[in-house]
């Protein structure tokens, strides 16, 4: 069963201004201690977009120093960076009290014609050949390819891919669909990179291993609607100190690239409860 719901995620994206360049907007409220990085991801992109209204975000890159906290309200603040006539780029920090939990940066382009290319999908079939699967933290329907179960202890590629689809009509514009998509990108990414690990899997997360999303990028390509089917494909080339990197490309429906993203994350051993204070939030 899902922990959120969408009617939830998208009152999160809606900000109430505070005045001299601050802002702040709900929580995505959830049986969990933390601020989920995909909420503070939409809320950033949400944010950034509504500073330009003549351009679209192309790209946001994202730090999570700290984690937030669901017990107390988040400010945003934001800067501009440049305002040009084609591209734009603001700066935007999420707090609580003196804690940095967000650091990012957007940038805005106006919409342009250009040459075009674009990497083919992988062959993985229909969205219908696909498993359906609870994702828990996207609340809407999702296939995964193959039927991967990212809690399955036994080794594994590290590679996942799922399809995925907002199951009722969207607004049009740009920022919700790009705000949803950047939040689902930011779940499976040290799930797959623990595939390879006999023994370890997603669900030890808080159980024997401490995890957490220290970065994240996305890059939006093309537009698309996330209410038709998107292919997200992810792999990890790379976990080590301690540290994993993944990457993912987003093809829509008709086969075109419409986003990348890439994700570094902490995955270290869970330290005893006697050690627990002195390593608290210590990324």
């Amino acid at each position: 069963m899902g922990l959120v719901d969408l009617d939830g995620l998208l009152a999160c994206l809606e900000f109430e201004d505070l005045g001299e360049g601050r802002w702040t907007a709900p929580h995505l409220q959830m049986d969990y201690r933390r601020i989920f990085g995909g909420q503070l991801l939409a809320q950033a992109l949400v944010l950034a977009d509504a500073s330009a209204p003549n351009k679209t975000v192309r790209s946001l890159s994202c730090v999570f120093p700290r984690e937030g906290s669901l017990d107390e309200p988040l400010g945003y603040r934001m800067e501009t960076v440049h305002d040009g006539r084609s591209f734009a780029t603001r700066r935007i920090i999420g707090t609580q009290g003196d804690r940095v939990c967000l650091v990012a940066q957007a940038s805005l382009h106006v919409a342009e014609e250009g040459p075009e290319h674009g990497n083919p999908p992988p062959d993985v079939g229909r969205p219908e050949e696909a498993e359906p699967a609870d994702l828990s933290m996207v609340p809407w329907p999702c296939r995964v390819v193959g039927g991967v179960d990212l809690r399955d202890r036994s080794a594994g590629p590290a590679e996942f891919g799922f399809w995925t689809r907002v199951d009722r009509a969207l607004p049009d514009e740009d920022a919700i669909h790009q705000a949803l998509l950047a939040h689902a990108t930011d779940l499976t990414v040290i799930g797959t990179a623990l595939r390879p690990h006999e023994g370890l899997s997603q669900a030890d997360s808080t159980v024997r291993l401490a995890t957490a999303v220290t970065a994240h990028q996305i890059v939006f390509h093309r537009p698309f609607r996330l209410d038709d089917w998107c292919l997200i494909d992810q792999c990890s080339p790379v976990a080590a100190g301690a540290r994993a990197f993944g990457t993912g490309n987003v093809f829509d429906a008709l086969g075109r690239l419409v986003a990348s993203f890439t994700q570094e994350s902490m995955i270290r051993p869970l330290v005893p409860a006697e050690d627990h204070g002195r390593r608290e939030d210590s990324r």
